[in-house]
């Protein structure tokens, strides 16, 4: 028998690690990722194994049944403290008042995507990419999601018609646009679909002549990383060029199980990337931030976006300043590696923009560039020339 990772037998250490309420789960369920998609919490008789509610998350579950939908893996869970609210993994995965409140300036779609949506699942936003909606479906709701829409009253949904259509549309518009070269499979999260579905999928898609690079956007590594089999990894191998996008928020997140799975999609030449969401009172702070940005490096994830949290409805509580992220982005640089360093964006109707503040500015004299200890010193423009009349 296996309890959840770090938990200790409280009837031999009454005083160690987690509240004893936690279920006991054999090894072999606990490594079947199917067992703990069919067991995930969906409910408070259900979150009460885990934790201890609080009344904020008490009555937020009560209020947003028939608003949004919830749901977290047994793995995730387990990641939880069971007695702080206030736990990073627990505010991105149980509902709480934040997400009811009004917030000036939310919208359920502030990146376009239902502007830019082509097909039923094809969003074609910029010239030689797109990103194809394959599902709803996710191991788990994170409160921050920018695409909540589609969990919003429920029934809300980003695909013009039924997710379980046919994919010919979607293949023939990509096909009939051969500068498209970049596909991003998301959702939800694509790894929900059985290997064989996904196959078909990734199948079509590198029949394709001009899509060079198939790329999988998916949490599972965080949520779910039973789920990164060896099975997945070898189908995903025989399309190579093939990259998987992931999304820890949070270093309790980088656990043994994370980066095994981590291990096992480089082992099969899939690289990994990282897409953070700056979230107040989860990542908002620098010390977080490295750590986070360096245990990322330490499992051999490349940091490469920090993403602005967008003012979504039932999102926005997690907003910060961009101030905040200016401070944290100055935080970061020059004190870590600089390929550590993620690039900080905010996504809008006009693309992905890069808003960290810039380390220079021009001056009379040449360039004024300021290093990440505050130091300062002036590149007259005949060391360094600004514009290209400058050139001797």
């Amino acid at each position: 028998m296996s309890r959840t990772p770090g938990e200790t037998d409280a009837a031999t250490d009454p005083d160690a690690g987690p509240l004893p309420f936690r279920p006991v789960v054999p090894d072999e369920q606990w490594r079947d990722w199917r067992w703990h998609m069919r067991k995930r919490v969906t409910n408070a008789e259900k979150a009460r194994q885990w934790i201890r509610l609080s009344p904020d998350e008490e009555e937020a579950i009560v209020k947003a049944a028939g608003k949004y939908r919830w749901s977290i893996t047994p793995y995730y869970a387990s990641l939880m403290d069971p007695d702080d609210p206030e736990c990073p993994v627990r505010r991105q995965a149980v509902p709480a008042m934040g997400e009811l409140a009004e917030f000036s300036g939310a919208e359920v779609d502030p990146v376009g995507d239902m502007f830019y949506r082509k097909t039923n699942r094809v969003v074609h936003k910029y010239p030689d990419r797109v990103i194809m909606l394959v599902t709803e479906a996710c191991p788990v709701y994170c409160r921050h999601c920018t695409r909540k829409f589609h969990t919003t009253d429920v029934d809300g949904t980003y695909f013009r018609d039924d997710e379980g259509g046919s994919y010919d549309e979607d293949l023939r518009y990509i096909a009939e646009h051969p500068e498209i070269r970049d596909v991003l499979l998301t959702g939800g999260d694509p790894l929900s679909y059985q290997d064989g579905k996904l196959e078909e999928i990734v199948s079509a898609l590198r029949a394709i002549p001009s899509v060079e690079i198939i790329r999988i956007g998916s949490r599972f590594p965080v949520l779910l990383p039973q789920r990164i089999t060896d099975g997945l990894c070898e189908m995903l191998a025989r399309y190579h060029p093939v990259w998987l996008n992931t999304h820890f928020n949070h270093p309790k997140e980088i656990t043994e199980e994370s980066a095994a799975a981590v291990d096992r999609l480089l082992r099969h030449g899939i690289p990994v990337g990282n897409q953070t969401v700056l979230l107040r009172g989860i990542n908002d702070d620098v010390a977080t931030m490295r750590r986070l940005m360096t245990e990322l490096l330490r499992v051999r994830v490349r940091p490469y976006y920090l993403y602005h949290c967008d003012n979504v409805t039932g999102v926005s509580h997690f907003m910060t300043s961009v101030e905040k992220g200016w401070e944290i982005m100055e935080g970061l640089q020059g004190h870590i590696t600089g390929f550590g360093v993620p690039q900080y964006v905010l996504t809008t109707r006009i693309g992905k923009i890069p808003i960290a503040r810039p380390s220079y500015s021009e001056t009379p004299d040449g360039l004024l560039l300021r290093n990440h200890r505050g130091q300062e010193m002036v590149v007259d423009s005949s060391v360094h020339p600004i514009r290209e009349s400058d050139l001797r």
